[in-house]
């Protein structure tokens, strides 16, 4: 399968008729180029609380709840793409107002088939700003869903800083990576995250990021980043492990084709086993004994 990862800009927006023609733009784009599997970033969903003003959509509360409200509209846009071109999409994540897991909203990437299958996958840990100045709440469990273009799982920008997280996924060929991070350190941290989790799950990790300012907005004001792919650095896949990687804060798709059977070979027989060896560290008493050396 080819697969797409955006680095993608967040528009001021002057009405529904503009939002949609961008998204229509961006995945015919990315279908034209052969992809199979569309990955949006973090938040970038959050341009829609320009729709309803610069009032709203600079307000940190507000602006949470202007997107929560788009999003069925969104939801079906996204569906309507997925099927006309024929193409699996992790949209873009949005904050969403879910009754059922409490009064604040969760961080959510919905996740659209061409067949129309629809799920969801809320972020599990929230980063400092989201918790103590956002007040943005972890969501449901990880999800992993069987596809036809094989097993995938998500883990929305810090949640893949989390090894547990990745290993919880180890089931998954693919792990989609949604970020959005404001300075090259967030991006970085965020990258050798998910290079870090396919190195020790040995599936194939696909970061997508916001790019540029959107200065109408506290929230996700300045953004640093950049598309990659990522595997194994092992057996079928590059020494570097990088499959495919953006131009720093340049706008547009990072391509890359990947192929079920690499992935299944590289678990196999593999020069190193990651994946498999996994329990060896597990239940073990490891004495550390701290040596003065002053």
């Amino acid at each position: 399968m080819k697969i797409a990862a955006a680095a993608y800009p967040m528009s001021f927006l002057s009405g529904w008729a503009e939002y949609r023609a961008k998204l229509h733009d961006w995945v015919a784009d990315a279908a034209g180029q052969g992809a199979e599997l569309l990955v949006f970033p973090e938040y970038g969903a959050m341009e829609l609380a320009t729709l309803a003003g610069s009032e709203v959509a600079g307000d940190l509360e507000r602006s949470l709840h202007a997107v929560s409200e788009r999003m069925a509209d969104a939801d079906d846009l996204h569906s309507d793409l997925a099927a006309r071109f024929g193409v699996h999409i992790l949209a873009a994540s949005a904050p969403v107002f879910d009754a059922a897991l409490g009064g604040r909203p969760v961080n959510r990437a919905q996740f659209f088939t061409p067949g129309g299958a629809r799920a969801h996958q809320d972020k599990q840990i929230m980063t400092r700003f989201e918790r103590e100045e956002w007040h943005v709440a972890a969501g449901g469990p990880l999800q992993l869903w069987d596809t036809a273009l094989g097993k995938i799982g998500v883990l929305i920008c810090y949640d893949v800083e989390f090894p547990l997280l990745g290993h919880a996924l180890r089931e998954a060929d693919v792990i989609l990576v949604p970020s959005c991070t404001e300075a090259r350190a967030g991006y970085a941290r965020v990258r050798i995250g998910a290079m870090a989790r396919a190195l020790e799950q040995q599936c194939v990790t696909i970061m997508a990021s916001t790019v540029g300012d959107a200065a109408w907005s506290d929230a996700v004001d300045t953004n640093c980043g950049a598309g990659g792919i990522f595997g194994p650095p092992d057996t079928g896949f590059p020494d570097t492990g990088v499959l495919a990687s953006g131009t720093l804060n340049t706008p547009g798709w990072t391509c890359a084709s990947v192929d079920a059977a690499q992935i299944a070979h590289v678990r196999a027989d593999g020069v190193v086993l990651n994946r498999a060896h996994w329990a060896d560290q597990q239940g073990r008493n490891i004495p550390v004994t701290i040596t003065p050396l002053r």
